[in-house]
């Protein structure tokens, strides 16, 4: 028998928590450093490179490397023959360990987590509860999968159940585009055949556990049915042209993972889920003689890149625009933005529509009239931060309120991630507006360019309150210009035009 104590199954969780929260495995950072050197996108490229810098960043700081520190997931297998000294459950034991994650002073990871799921919806203040798997096994030894799953990829998950005859590969060429940029590619691919509906799903996570090792089955060629599909659908996925942030370009995935599971005669279950570029997890085992100890990495594991934004990058201070500045922006151009912008995601935007819906006006401080908006809901700063972390939230949550913060509001402009929908994009057309994103997966690096911050507006919504952040040349991309052309369009266009791949037919 083995004996696990409960302080040191805590402290392990804790501490592997706090160690994800700004270390990419190395895997992850080998293979997205040969997807920076094979990239033929420059726009793509130069978000990769953002991603590099921003990984390495947090390495050396041991801060967040995205903003979004994610909902925890914990996989849990007990072995048989192991035995605790514990008086929590081993769902309270887990929590506990994200408790002490999470409210580390030393480094604050954000609380995202909100309950009841629909209502209210109030922030629970530390990120618990976590979603915790367990599995009994053979054996006298506790093996733990930790992860930390960001919104906007876990947002893009899909699932259906196809019939029996039907195409894996199809559904996913089709499935794929659909999900757009707000899962930050180039990330991994985790895909669940067979079982049923919830099984498909937990598999589809559990792929996305394991360590890239795409190129090393190309080098050696497949030797399964599973492992031929992982290699057809890593090779079309790219074909499709999405590219980094959806801009286009050559790599979209890093790596496809597939499990499979018995299932019924009738039915083929699909799950699919995406590990964005802020990829989080590891993997530890106790075995009764203590926490345990992640080994920390050497930073010489990291490239040594650095991010020119080019000749033609545009130096803009914010609080001396208007319309007809922003109306000579191209699709595409890089600006480097100085000057005070606000904040807001979901939360903040539904209260301003309440209170604009009422006939009555905005806080002090939030008069958004020529101003930009920033979609962001940021880390805590530690030491002499201005601020923690602060990287781009997906915008197309924010799409049904695109009209009325331009027409009502008074906006300028908007930077976020990802695409916008269609109806975004004519309100932005029609307001002569623009939106900007910024790299999702390079919040670290991003929060280097805000010198002040301070909330002005809906304190009580945490991480969601508005703040004006004072920043200097913050790197942007136009990704819609004011005459309503979107380079998440026309960049894997023209990139599924180069590649010469035709999309399935619905």
């Amino acid at each position: 028998m083995t004996l696990i104590k409960q302080d040191d199954f805590i402290q392990s969780v804790a501490d592997s928590l706090q160690y994800i929260s700004f270390y990419h495995s190395n895997d992850f950072v080998q293979a997205m450093h040969s997807a920076y050197q094979r990239e033929e996108s420059d726009s793509a490229r130069n978000a990769i490179a953002q991603i590099l810098i921003n990984s390495r960043m947090s390495a050396e700081g041991k801060r967040p490397i995205c903003q979004d520190t994610g909902i925890v997931v914990v996989f849990v297998q007990i072995g048989m023959e192991v035995q605790w000294e514990a008086g929590m459950t081993l769902d309270d034991m887990v929590n506990e360990g994200v408790r002490q994650a999470y409210l580390d002073p030393n480094n604050p990871l954000r609380a995202s987590i909100v309950s009841p799921p629909i209502g209210k919806r109030s922030n629970t203040g530390d990120n618990t509860p976590a979603v915790v798997h367990v599995e009994m096994v053979a054996g006298n030894k506790v093996d733990v999968t930790v992860s930390a799953k960001g919104g906007g990829s876990e947002n893009k998950s899909k699932f259906t159940i196809l019939n029996p005859s039907d195409s894996v590969v199809d559904w996913v060429l089709e499935t794929v585009p659909k999900m757009g940029a707000g899962w930050c590619p180039p990330g991994v691919l985790g895909i669940g055949l067979g079982g049923s509906a919830e099984k498909a799903m937990v598999m589809a996570k559990q792929g996305l556990m394991d360590p890239i090792d795409i190129q090393e089955l190309i080098a050696r060629g497949p030797n399964t049915a599973v492992e031929e599909l992982r290699l057809e659908l890593f090779e079309k996925v790219n074909q499709l042209g999405i590219g980094a942030q959806g801009l286009g370009g050559v790599t979209t995935v890093l790596d496809i993972k597939v499990n499979e599971y018995p299932t019924h005669a009738a039915s083929l279950p699909v799950a699919m889920i995406p590990n964005c570029a802020a990829t989080r997890h590891a993997h530890f085992t106790l075995d009764g003689s203590g926490p345990v100890a992640l080994e920390q990495p050497k930073l010489s594991d990291w490239p040594d890149i650095s991010w020119d934004p080019g000749d033609d990058t545009l130096h803009v201070n914010v609080n001396e625009i208007g319309p007809e500045d922003v109306a000579k922006w191209k699709p595409g151009q890089t600006i480097l933005l100085t000057g005070k912008i606000l904040t807001g995601r979901d939360a903040a935007h539904k209260r301003i529509q309440e209170i604009l819906g009422r006939g009555e006006a905005l806080p002090n401080g939030v008069d958004f009239t020529n101003r930009f908006i920033y979609y962001v809901g940021p880390v805590d700063p530690v030491g002499n931060e201005a601020v923690g972390p602060a990287g781009p939230t997906t915008s197309t949550r924010m799409d049904k309120f695109t009209d009325m913060m331009l027409e009502q509001a008074g906006l300028l402009g908007m930077i976020g991630k990802a695409e916008r929908g269609d109806g975004a994009i004519e309100s932005i057309k029609k307001h002569q507006s623009v939106y900007l994103i910024a790299v999702g997966g390079a919040a670290y690096l991003v929060s280097k360019a805000i010198k002040s911050a301070k909330v002005v507006a809906f304190e009580d919504l945490g991480m969601e309150a508005i703040y004006e952040f004072e920043v200097e040349e913050m790197p942007v991309t136009v990704a819609v210009d004011s005459k309503g052309e979107s380079v998440h369009k026309t960049g894997p266009e023209i990139w599924r035009n180069k590649l010469k791949v035709a999309l399935p037919v619905a």
